[in-house]
């Protein structure tokens, strides 16, 4: 017990100490995140370059289905809100 009391009763550093060691760790962490993101960027498989060319056709065809897709979409609703205002307007 007497064991516990000396522990606890250790005195704290003083604030200068603390913010200090909080100031280099935080550049120790960032610096520390960009290791490790470099670590993980050499596990990489890249793709091809015919690769690359394939995937990127893909993504603008799919983008050019989704613009048309919306677009009618959106023809669309214009086309029931204008229906229903001059129904009402009508009325």
């Amino acid at each position: 017990m007497t064991e516990k009391k000396a522990v606890a009763k250790q005195k704290k550093p003083n604030f200068f100490a603390r913010f200090g060691r909080g100031f280099v760790r935080f550049f120790e962490r960032i610096i520390n995140a960009f290791k490790n993101m470099w670590r993980e960027l050499k596990k990489v498989t890249w793709p091809t370059r015919e690769k690359l060319f394939n995937y990127t056709v893909i993504v603008m065809l799919f983008m050019l289905f989704m613009m048309v897709v919306v677009g009618l979409l959106d023809t669309g609703a214009t086309s029931l809100v204008r229906f229903l205002i001059s129904a009402g307007a009508g009325a």
